[in-house]
């Protein structure tokens, strides 16, 4: 039986903004060795799949520093202070694109972001029958182009790897198991 390790010292190393870091020290449960490892405790995250009444996906086109590249993806981002998910998710997607869906976006499923460092969860949303009602609200270190890709492409997109982040591919993993699109 897999045991939880005892965690023998935590120590703050510091804030990034996104995520605070600390180096925990634990012990092996059956060895009793003890280890160092980073781990980064973030606030969770959101996503949410904005479809338009003709069937399209909104996707935002952005530079990553990460991975150094232009990636397509769902809008995503932190949850604030005193925000429940849906509210984050929904605010994600006004500000990054301008699209608010006819009803209130719902929850389609959650994912762990990395557990092997990270302690979050990313929270995945659905929101429907999304119209253009305003600009964007681009934060300072933002820079998004909006795509409307035919929600019938969304496989193949995934497939050929033009959509490769993973919390995307997740949130499109819970919306094509839920739904019959």
């Amino acid at each position: 039986m897999i045991e939880k390790w005892k965690t023998i010292d935590s120590k703050f190393l510091g804030n990034y903004k996104i995520f605070d870091l600390y180096k925990k020290t634990r012990e092996h449960p059956k060895t009793g060795k003890s280890s160092d490892f980073t781990v980064l405790l973030a606030k969770d995250w959101v996503n949410i799949i904005p479809i338009t009444v003709n069937k399209e996906i909104i996707l935002v086109e952005q530079f990553r520093h990460g991975a150094d590249e232009i990636t397509l993806e769902i809008p995503a981002g932190i949850m604030e202070e005193n925000e429940n998910p849906q509210e984050a998710a929904q605010r994600e997607c006004v500000e990054e694109t301008g699209y608010i869906g006819k009803s209130e976006a719902f929850f389609i499923g959650k994912s762990r972001t990395n557990p092997a460092f990270l302690n979050n969860y990313c929270y995945h949303y659905l929101w429907l029958e999304c119209e253009l009602k305003q600009e964007q609200k681009l934060d300072e270190n933002e820079d998004i182009k909006i795509a409307k890709i035919p929600l019938s492409k969304i496989k193949n997109y995934i497939a050929e790897n033009k959509i490769e982040h993973s919390l995307a591919i997740a949130a499109f993993y819970h919306f094509f198991i839920n739904h019959n699109f």
